[in-house]
């Protein structure tokens, strides 16, 4: 059985670093830093940085192999331009198809800073925008070098037939998403991540008939090998046959995506998992701002505790609709189209008459939860609270009439009906914050290079882009720029130094590698204990959201740690896994990909408990302003929080894990409280 015994004791009287409290919990490690950022003005660093990297030639290509983890925007572009750049790829996910990336949930758009509103939309203005919508805890060079891509993605899109909606006139539409005040996002109805992916996927799959990238689906990576330091395979197991393999490359890119499950509702894919990325951070790879969560506002209300899943209504809609709740709780049970229009509260558009409903996703969900905690929430009372806010487009189809609405949301508004069995067009939505997206994710450095040489993270499994809260219509972009335009020149600087020494299936590291997956397999199936896994998974989620979710303190975290402690104990001793080994087993995939969530769920805590400070997604209840806004502390945290792991030098299990901080400095921006009122 793992040894998940935590040496250390937080209540020791070790010095407190000045509001960090969360010492006792981890390890004070050295200062980090991205060394790979080149100096110089912020508009020129990506050209530096392009033109300094070393270059493979075509032939030397052909001689080098990278595994790709993951098939969704990032996973799939990456596999596709560099297979056409003539490297041997193999590409894994654990779907029956590289079409069911979490991607294609993505609804409402894509940026791209290429002014066709003559808005006064630019590059540094989407720079702008990101930053700020980050909560200035993202690192600037790379921000500036995603908006630079961006317009290129639109046209790569474009040529590959992505049907992006059009004016009248022909030319490509766009539209606005919160936290910006210009229209930028380009959007195909209400599906635009599954078209995009539909883009990828074709580019992919051109490659796999041309023999340069080799598919491997309902495969699931269980572990990183690593020889002399370096990334050099990973261990997957066959989802069918239940085969353990071994797979050996020269790099490894993971585009594995983010974590949310940990809420276990939430409004990700059911299989979406933190696995990859945390098997490569217990072999060294640091986890950078774990605790960063994105609460989206526009998901359709829990209904009870049957739930396994949130469905997101896309952001998309908070153009045209209009979000309130009755200014009377005695209101809160009325139909509401018999609330007349001087008993609603328009509640963004009073708070922040600038941004109105297009406020960034935090504070559109901290609001609603405000009103709602006040009493004012509408829909079914479900644990005696009603848990939901009106998105009503009553007046923008008075405004545009029926079919113009239609036309731009209408299989999202055939989505609701068929999901709660009411008429959007004629009463209004019900919408509440749940768990969507993560801004944290495993360090990299400018190339997208982890701690570990040869390990390559893109899209949502890194940290880079989107520092404490991402603005709508951002995961697309960055994906795509990763994988179309980021990685494969930053790649090559790295393996110009291969092909490296070959290794097989007799390298003591690759031995120990299949051995640890084999013992984890095996003890999962033989504890035969007396709870279901989904019953962990389940009351993980519920802790997580009560005292990791929309709103953190300093003695909620700490119970959390010690809930989350006991109940993995508990997990190790007493988990049930029906099946076997060697065949289709879904309850053994859950279980490790569980037993995973519980090791990260701890870190997101202490990482938490660490940053008394309230930022994006992140908000302290010690550190807010009078009127309840989040209320960050510069001179203290303003530092990505890259955390290395801690094993026990006894057992080898968990130990305290080791905080390295990398100070963000600003050069092209002034950092400076958010305001969007």
């Amino acid at each position: 059985m793992p040894d998940t015994t935590l040496t250390g004791d937080p209540s020791h009287d070790a010095p407190a670093e000045h509001g960090d409290d969360a010492v006792g919990y981890y390890t004070p490690g050295d200062p980090i830093s991205d060394t790979k950022s080149p100096e110089g003005p912020i508009s020129e660093r990506w050209q530096t940085r392009k033109f300094e990297a070393r270059l493979v030639n075509p032939a030397n290509r052909r001689k080098l192999d990278i595994i790709i983890v993951g098939t969704g925007l990032a996973g799939g572009s990456a596999a596709a331009t560099l297979g056409e750049a003539g490297y041997n790829v193999k590409s894994f996910c654990y779907q029956d198809s590289p079409r069911r990336a979490h991607s294609i949930a993505a609804q409402g758009g894509i940026n791209a800073a290429k002014n066709y509103k003559e808005d006064g939309d630019s590059v540094h203005r989407l720079f702008y925008d990101t930053v700020k919508g980050g909560d200035y805890r993202s690192r600037e060079s790379n921000v500036y070098r995603l908006a630079e891509v961006s317009t290129n993605i639109i046209d790569q899109c474009v040529a590959q037939g992505v049907p992006f909606a059009r004016e009248y006139g022909g030319l490509l539409d766009n539209r606005s998403f919160g936290g910006v005040q210009v229209s930028r996002t380009f959007y195909a109805r209400g599906q635009t991540g599954q078209q995009l992916l539909i883009g990828a996927y074709q580019a992919m799959e051109r490659q796999v008939a041309a023999g340069t990238v080799e598919q491997f689906t309902r495969h699931e990576m269980l572990e990183l090998i690593v020889v002399d330091g370096k990334a050099r395979g990973i261990v997957a197991r066959d989802l069918v046959t239940g085969e353990i393999q071994t797979h050996l490359a020269d790099a490894v890119v993971l585009a594995s995506g983010g974590y949310g499950n940990v809420f276990y509702l939430s409004t990700n894919a059911m299989g979406s998992n933190v696995t990859a990325s945390w098997r490569a951070h217990r072999k060294g790879a640091y986890m950078a701002n774990p605790c960063y969560t994105q609460i989206h506002p526009t998901c359709i209300p829990v209904t009870g505790s049957h739930q396994s899943k949130l469905t997101l209504m896309s952001e998309s809609l908070r153009n045209d609709g209009r979000i309130w709740v009755p200014k009377s709780k005695a209101d809160c049970d009325k139909d509401p189209r018999q609330i007349p229009e001087a008993d609603r509260d328009y509640y963004l558009e009073r708070i922040y008459p600038s941004f109105g409903n297009l406020v960034p996703r935090d504070i559109a969900s901290r609001a609603a939860k405000n009103v709602c905690d006040e009493g004012r929430g509408v829909g079914p009372e479900v644990d005696g609270v009603r848990r939901g806010v009106y998105l009503d487009f009553g007046a923008a189809i008075e405004r545009l009439g029926r079919d113009a609405v239609e036309e731009k949301y209408g299989n999202l508004f055939d989505m609701y009906a068929r999901i709660t069995g009411e008429n959007p067009y004629e009463t209004p939505m019900r919408i509440y914050p749940a768990v969507h997206y993560v801004m944290g994710g495993l360090w990299v450095d400018y190339d997208l290079q982890s701690s570990i040489p040869g390990l390559f993270v893109t899209g949502e499994a890194n940290f880079s882009d989107h520092g404490a809260n991402r603005l709508g219509a951002s995961a697309l972009m960055q994906g795509l720029a990763d994988g179309y335009f980021v990685l494969p020149h930053t790649i090559r600087d790295y393996l110009v130094d291969g092909p490296f020494e070959k290794i097989d299936e007799s390298h003591p590291a690759v031995v120990e590698a299949r051995r640890s997956v084999q013992s984890r397999v095996d003890h999962l199936l033989s504890t035969n204990g007396t709870r279901s896994v989904d019953s962990y998974h389940r009351e993980l989620g519920n802790i997580m959201w009560e005292y990791c979710g929309m709103e953190r303190s300093e003695d909620g975290l700490r119970k959390a740690i010690d809930l989350i402690r006991t109940l993995r104990d508990d997990f190790w001793r007493n988990v049930k896994v029906l099946g076997t080994a060697e065949s289709l087993n879904q309850s053994l995939e859950k279980a490790g990909r569980v037993a995973d969530f519980l090791e990260l769920g701890e870190l997101m805590c202490i990482d938490a408990l660490n940053r008394r400070e309230s930022c994006g997604g992140h908000f302290r209840a010690e550190s807010q302003t009078e009127d309840g806004e989040a209320l960050r502390h510069d001179d203290q945290f303003a530092y990505v929080a890259a955390w290395e792991f801690g094993s026990d030098p006894d057992s080898g299990g968990m130990g305290l894990p080791v905080l390295h901080k990398e100070d963000l400095v600003y050069t092209a921006i002034e950092m400076k409280q958010r305001s969007y009122k």
